[in-house]
């Protein structure tokens, strides 16, 4: 999905970046006014008020398993029990605005996190499963990227049928096929690699979600996308493996929350909330009852 294409591209260019702080980035008077048309009723509200109303409102990604999907006629998933989680510490009921994936994460923040859509205009108080990258927050002044609460990874899936003696490792795929979500940071990374040799043999599905339905169906040899994706959707059939990735100027990131620029006190408290649960163990136990193994934030 979308939600990945500046993630990869961070990553792609992220070995030619030359500066790990905001130096290079243009603000004040020199930087481009972001556009502010939301009224100070629906820019969020202060923690304070939040307790008031007694409920806060978390922005997720819609038809995102492991992290929010639908079962039973229920939404669930690892950023619903997370919201639950951080609710549950402010003492206020969780409710979830779910959304879809913009064309890139900037949107994303502008849309659900400081500005408002152009229509409907309200925006959430936190939004869930951000990727933390430096370039990122300085590019978003009007955001705090916090509450780091996991670290993924990309991997690769595939039919034990296929590999008898172990998992494969991208060059086998100039020869075996393998599927990737669109637009992906793993779509690129294939792409790219020997001269595109890799790309006769790629499928592109519109979600990792539905090229693991592609690896079951044997539609592929392999899927090669985000490790707790893999996890959650594999059977029996099918392993994963993290094999050494060549030329990935990235293979891991963080993931957060973000909460709007002036909502510091509410950003303090959702990410003392998280810091508390991965410290004491709920967290990991979130994420073991979906099946997938957690990897503790990089703080």
């Amino acid at each position: 999905m979308m939600r990945w294409l500046l993630l990869a591209l961070l990553m792609v260019w992220a070995q030619f970046a030359s500066a790990q702080n905001c130096r290079d980035m243009q603000f004040g008077d020199q930087a481009p006014r972001p556009p502010q048309n939301a009224s100070r009723d629906i820019i969020g509200q202060s923690l304070d008020q939040i307790v008031e109303r007694g409920w806060i409102l978390f922005a997720v990604y819609e038809d995102f398993p492991p992290f929010v999907f639908t079962k039973d006629g229920k939404r669930t998933g690892i950023d619903i029990e997370l919201g639950e989680l951080i609710a549950d510490a402010l003492g206020v009921e969780a409710r979830f605005n779910v959304v879809q994936a913009d064309e890139n994460v900037d949107a994303d923040l502008r849309n659900h996190v400081w500005r408002g859509t152009i229509v409907s205009g309200r925006i959430s108080n936190v939004m869930l499963h951000i990727p933390y990258d430096r370039e990122l927050q300085c590019r978003n002044e009007l955001v705090v990227l916090t509450g780091h609460y996991f670290n993924e990874e990309i991997a690769i899936a595939y039919r034990k049928d296929d590999y008898p003696d172990g998992g494969p490792t991208p060059p086998y795929f100039r020869y075996d096929t393998v599927g990737v979500e669109n637009d992906s940071l793993s779509d690129f990374y294939l792409s790219g690699m020997a001269n595109g040799q890799i790309v006769p043999n790629m499928t592109r599905y519109t979600s990792t979600e539905a090229a693991m339905a592609g690896l079951k169906n044997a539609e592929v040899k392999a899927v090669m996308g985000p490790l707790t994706q893999l996890q959650f959707g594999k059977d029996e059939t099918i392993a994963v493996h993290q094999p050494p990735l060549v030329g990935l100027a990235r293979g891991n990131w963080t993931l957060g929350v973000a909460v709007r620029h002036n909502w510091r006190p509410l950003s303090y408290a959702v990410d003392d909330a998280i810091r508390a649960a991965v410290e004491d163990g709920r967290m990991a136990r979130i994420f073991n009852r979906y099946g997938v193994d957690y990897n503790k934030p990089e703080w």
